[in-house]
């Protein structure tokens, strides 16, 4: 018999163009990575697709998904954003991030947007890590170790649960994200050929890009 779960899941829309996101928390710090694959079904067609943003200083948001809605979320989330700064006179914070996102894709719920956010970041003032998820309405997992999203979140689970530990050191965490993205890509036809990470610490943030298998 076929497996229908793994049929169904293939032709979901959010699967349509690939890629997955993972963020993880550390000790004072906080890193959030992703492919670079994009493509239709299993044809690729670039491999330099980024779909983590920087939308302040110690902030990203990952939004893996539809292509053309990652764009439109990242260009409609850009404005929001900036109407914020502009009226409160100060920098969005993470757990604000957080609630914005969840007003713009709530306010889609009948007809969504296809994709899955992943926040991470530092509070600016506290400099507390920070990491979230959200589903196509908004509803927010904040957990204290990761979170994963994308077409292979089910190896990523996996791989996260085995390397993570609390307290990480900033190099320590980007070798932790690195290998469980790695390898749970690896295993996935849809995600993959290459990827970045952003590791986000008081007073820098380091960015890196790993070549990968591709095949």
């Amino acid at each position: 018999m076929p497996d229908f779960s793994e049929i169904f899941s293939l032709q979901s829309i959010l699967n349509y163009n690939g890629g997955c996101v993972v963020a993880m928390r550390g000790k004072n710090c906080v890193a959030i990575a992703c492919d670079l694959r994009f493509g239709v079904q299993a044809q690729t067609i670039s491999t330099d697709f980024e779909r983590v943003f920087e939308v302040g200083p110690h902030l990203y948001i990952g939004l893996p998904g539809l292509a053309t809605d990652t764009q439109t979320v990242f260009q409609r989330l850009q404005f929001r954003i900036k109407m914020y700064e502009m009226r409160e006179g100060r920098r969005v914070k993470p757990r604000t991030l957080m609630a914005m996102v969840q007003n713009l894709l709530y306010e889609r719920r009948f007809g969504p947007y296809f994709v899955e956010p992943v926040i991470a970041g530092l509070h600016p003032t506290t400099k507390e890590p920070y990491i979230c998820a959200l589903d196509l309405i908004g509803c927010e997992c904040e957990p204290e170790d990761f979170v994963v999203s994308g077409t292979c979140s089910e190896s990523l689970y996996g791989m996260c649960e085995t390397t993570w530990r609390e307290d990480m050191e900033p190099d320590d965490l980007f070798e932790c994200i690195s290998q469980s993205l790695v390898n749970a890509f690896d295993r996935d036809a849809l995600s993959g050929w290459g990827a970045v990470v952003h590791v986000i610490e008081q007073d820098k943030v380091t960015t890196r890009y790993l070549k990968c298998r591709q095949d």
